[in-house]
C-alpha cells in the first residue's frame, strides 16, 4: 500500500488544527496545517502594509516569502523567512489577512505544490479549507469538520482569552460568521464538503470526543 492521505476541511474555529494534530499523533502521521501557511502569507502582506483587497500587491510579495514548517519537541512551529511566527499569525487580524490572501489565485498556486509534495513523502493528515476538494482531490479518506457558529465562536472566544487578548464574544461570534461568509463566496477553492467527504459535527462534542470520532472515520475508511 502506498502513502495515506487524510484530508480534514470545515470553517473556521471548528477546531480542525487541535483535532487533526492529536489524531496524526496518536496514527504516526504528519501533520500539515495549511492554515497557518496561509495566515504566513497574511501576517507577511500586513507587516509590510499591503492591503487584504490588493491581489496584484500581495502576488508581487510571494517571490520574497518562505514558509517552512517545523517540529521542535513534538509541536509545529511556522517559520517566515527563518522567523518562528507560530504565535503571531494566531491573532484576530491576521485570521482576516489570511482569509483575504487565500481567496488570491497566485496565493493559492504558489502552495499547492508545496502542499501536495508533502502528501508524496509519507503518511500525512493536512487540515484546511479545500485539502479534499482542490489540493488532495483523490485523498482516501475525508472528513469535514464542523460545528455551530456559536459553539465556534465560544471556543475562539476562550482561546483567545486564555492568551490575554481583549475581545468579546460579540465581537468573536462577528469575525466567524464574517469568515464563514468569505470562505463560503470566495471566486477560488470556496470552502465547501467534498462529495465522498464524511461530515462530522462537533459541537455538542468534547475535544477528547472529536479526536476519538475522527479515528474512527480514518480506521474505518483505511480498512474498507
Amino acid at each position: 500500500m502506498g502513502y495515506i492521505s487524510v484530508a480534514i476541511d470545515g470553517p473556521s474555529g471548528a477546531g480542525k488544527s487541535t483535532v487533526a494534530r492529536a489524531a496524526a499523533a496518536r496514527l504516526g502521521y504528519v501533520y500539515v496545517d495549511t492554515g497557518a501557511m496561509y495566515r504566513a502569507i497574511g501576517l507577511a502582506v500586513c507587516r509590510r502594509g499591503i492591503s487584504g483587497e490588493d491581489a496584484d500587491g500581495i502576488a508581487a510579495v510571494l517571490p520574497e516569502i518562505d514558509i517552512r514548517l517545523a517540529y521542535q519537541d513534538g509541536a509545529q512551529h511556522v517559520l517566515l523567512n527563518g522567523e518562528d511566527v507560530s504565535d503571531a499569525i494566531r491573532t484576530p487580524e491576521i485570521a482576516y489577512y489570511a482569509s483575504k490572501v487565500s481567496a488570491v489565485p497566485a496565493v493559492r498556486q504558489f502552495l499547492l505544490e508545496a502542499q501536495r509534495d508533502m502528501a508524496k513523502k509519507g503518511n500525512i493528515l493536512m487540515d484546511g479549507r479545500d485539502i479534499g476538494t482542490v489540493i488532495l482531490p483523490d485523498a482516501p479518506v475525508k472528513i469535514f469538520l464542523t460545528a455551530s457558529a456559536e459553539t465556534r465562536a465560544e471556543r475562539r472566544y476562550l482561546e483567545l482569552i486564555g492568551k490575554g487578548q481583549q475581545v468579546t464574544r460579540e465581537s468573536v461570534l462577528h469575525d466567524v460568521v464574517e469568515r464563514d461568509r468569505q470562505d463560503m463566496s470566495r471566486a477560488v477553492a470556496p470552502l465547501k464538503q467534498a462529495e465522498d467527504a464524511v461530515l462530522l459535527d462537533t459541537s455538542k462534542m468534547t475535544l477528547d470526543e472529536s479526536i476519538e470520532a475522527v479515528l474512527q472515520i480514518i480506521r474505518k475508511k483505511i480498512e474498507d
